[in-house]
């Protein structure tokens, strides 16, 4: 048996495969203990059994964007303690030309390290790795002893151009070590050995944090599921949700602080692959926010660093994911100027919508939902949850607004609606794509609820919901591969001469990475490759094929045409008369594993899908509409049902609005067109 949890800010997702059967477990997630619900979870759907148990978790994201964060110091080169306020010295777009937008993150906000835990030593190692100041042991322990007077718990060590000569960060480490004793210590030269060093920096500053938040949690969760009777490997998912053993995630924590929506990238490139839909805009619809991500060829978007919040970089692969304040818990509230707006502010799991009793007051997508119908108040979160239509109305009719109630909820819907196609649309735009050669994979609690109604907004070709649509995140991570991968920087103009040092950099790598994982893996098959830019310019093109093998001049050039090739693919144009630099390299070693198998759904042998029973949608239209609803479970391939109409299963409902027509796939997909 296999087990995959996704945690989320509101619910704990878990799916158990066994034996090509899949169940499906959803738990309210415990923000206070958040192991806790994943063990009550787990054990629900049989952890004794399993002999993998994969883990996707928003816990260390959700300690960054709240600062619930243990006390940590920062070590730079003197002269730059300023490095992580300064930043890109970027603004968002939207606060361009706003004369009050203030860093997240600087002292005049919310610091992820204090100005005064961030302290200066007196070295400097030049660009070519040269060093031009010794490091003064001295004056390091002097700020040290600082550091220990405040109480630190950890400490992330950057220093300039550390990425080409480590030694002196290998020294203050060891300092530190002599200093503080044995609190969570990082260098960059090991974190992230790449240029740019803001980046560097905010990468380390994470890792520490990591440390100490994911330490003591999986610690706490590996006991837990232990004494629950489970013997298998437990594994995380990285935030290209590629799965890496915990031990070894340990040694690299800040890879693992963004995962849960990258797992649901990897569950609709897999189930894509399955159904022969290549072109997939996906689309998780959760309870607080909405994920989007881009799967072309059957891959996802990936890239080699992403953002926690503005311009808070981490260094690690991660797939693409846009997220837009618009979920079920999205707040229906009126602006200074009388404007129905919906998010993106949130009820969140407590108090939640006003229709789930436990005190909000406030209007929510999940309560304008139940009011048109598209919600049964008994069957809400497979029937764990009562639903009370009575304290949505009461909602809807405390908005300060002149609407009549009726126009309160459509709009509501409609609003939502555009928000989640705004988002859509960003994406396409953006990534230059057609969306009508595209399908629209919805998933996430609300997404089926929601998303076939953005199709004539942004003009996909279809709207897929996959089956188990509420976990299909948590499904993402029995469809991925065990990856393990390091990268470098060294700035190294591409010319036969090069050759032995591209190579030593490159066996360095997979060296340390063989070290590493002997014991578990002894026959590792690496992947080689590099970003690189033509000689002047600023920005590299990513992930250029390197051949095997040592590296010798005829693979010199091999790696120049297939950067010509790769940077014509993304831009448009070649230059192949210019001279191409490599910047970063990289080297990825894949274990295959076991993913998870859809069950077929079988033809119908005769007949046609009988609705369970026919219901009135309100507000949809200005007179109710009656709409069919039919039980997922009794679908069979090949049934074709016309909109308006609901199909429910356990922990989602899939709304089809008129005009539109369903099929059902091989495997029980909904596949939604225009009629």
């Amino acid at each position: 048996m296999m087990i995959g949890v996704d945690v989320g800010g509101t619910f704990t997702d878990v799916v158990a495969i066994s034996e090509g059967v899949i169940r499906t477990v959803k738990v309210a997630t415990d923000t206070t203990d958040t192991e806790r619900s994943v063990i009550e979870g787990a054990t629900e759907a049989g952890l004794r059994e399993a002999e993998v148990f994969n883990h996707a978790s928003t816990h260390g994201l959700n300690a960054v964007i709240t600062r619930r964060l243990p006390k940590i110091a920062f070590l730079t080169t003197i002269g730059h303690r300023d490095i992580l306020d300064a930043g890109r010295v970027w603004r968002p777009q939207a606060d361009l030309t706003n004369p009050h937008w203030r860093r997240s993150f600087g002292d005049a906000a919310r610091p992820l390290v204090p100005r005064y835990l961030r302290r200066g030593v007196h070295e400097r190692i030049t660009a070519t790795g040269e060093v031009l100041l010794p490091l003064d042991a001295e004056q390091a322990r002097t700020q040290l002893a600082v550091l220990k007077k405040c109480g630190v718990e950890g400490v992330a060590i950057c220093l300039l151009n550390a990425y080409v000569n480590h030694r002196h960060e290998e020294q203050l480490r060891d300092l530190v070590r002599e200093v503080l004793g044995p609190v969570a210590c990082s260098i960059s030269s090991e974190v992230s050995p790449l240029a740019k060093e803001f980046a560097r920096a905010s990468t380390t500053v994470i890792d520490v944090l990591m440390q100490l938040i994911y330490g003591a949690y999986t610690k706490r969760l590996d006991a837990g599921l232990r004494e629950r009777g489970f013997r298998g490997d437990l594994n995380y998912a990285n935030c290209a949700a590629q799965l890496v053993g915990a031990d070894v995630a340990m040694q690299r924590p800040f890879e693992i602080v963004f995962a849960g929506p990258a797992a649901g990238t990897v569950a609709s490139a897999h189930f894509g692959g399955m159904i022969g839909a290549g072109k997939l805009l996906c689309c998780d619809v959760g309870g607080t926010s909405c994920d989007i991500s881009l799967v072309t060829d059957h891959k996802p978007f990936v890239n080699t660093t992403f953002q926690l919040e503005h311009d808070l970089v981490v260094n690690a692969l991660s797939n693409e994911i846009s997220s837009i304040g618009a979920g079920g818990g999205s707040l229906v509230t009126i602006s200074p100027v009388g404007e129905l707006q919906v998010g993106p502010g949130s009820a969140g799991a407590n108090p939640g919508p006003a229709c789930y009793g436990k005190g909000g007051t406030q209007p929510t997508t999940t309560d304008t939902c139940l009011m048109m119908g598209i919600i049964d108040p008994d069957g809400f979160a497979g029937g764990r949850m009562k639903l009370d239509k009575t304290l949505s109305s009461r909602a809807f009719g405390a908005l300060d607004t002149r609407l009549s109630l009726a126009d309160r909820i459509s709009y509501a819907f409609n609003v939502a609606v555009n928000n989640v196609a705004e988002g859509l649309t960003g994406i396409a735009v953006r990534h230059g794509i057609d969306p009508r050669d595209y399908s629209l994979v919805a998933f996430g609690a609300a997404g089926p609820m929601l998303l076939p109604a953005v199709l004539d907004l942004v003009h996909v070709a279809e709207v897929i919901v996959p089956p188990h649509p509420g976990l299909f995140s948590a499904l993402g991570l029995v469809s991925s591969e065990q990856t393990y991968g390091d990268s470098r920087s060294a700035y190294t103009t591409l010319t036969p001469e090069a050759a032995p040092a591209i190579d030593a950099v490159l066996r360095e790598m997979e060296e340390r990475m063989r070290d590493r994982l002997k014991q578990k893996h002894p026959d590792l098959r690496f992947e080689r490759r590099f970003d690189g830019r033509l000689v002047g310019q600023t920005w590299e093109t990513p992930f250029i094929p390197i051949p095997r093998g040592p590296i010798t001049a005829e693979a010199v050039q091999t790696m120049i045409d297939n950067f010509h090739v790769v940077y014509k693919a993304r831009s448009g144009n070649s230059f192949p008369m210019l001279p191409v630099q490599g910047v970063t390299y990289r080297v990825e070693a894949t274990i295959p594993t076991s993913k998870v198998e859809y069950p077929k759904v079988g033809a119908r042998t005769g007949g046609k899908p009988e609705p369970a029973r026919h219901i009135m949608i309100d507000y949809l239209t200005e007179a109710p509409v009656e709409s069919p609803e039919y039980q997922r479970a009794d679908l069979r391939e090949g049934d074709e049902i016309a909109g308006p109409a609901v199909v429910r299963e356990p922990l989602s409902t899939t709304f089809m609005l008129p005009g539109q027509t369903l099929k059902v796939g091989e495997y029980g997909e909904l596949r939604i067109r225009r009629s």
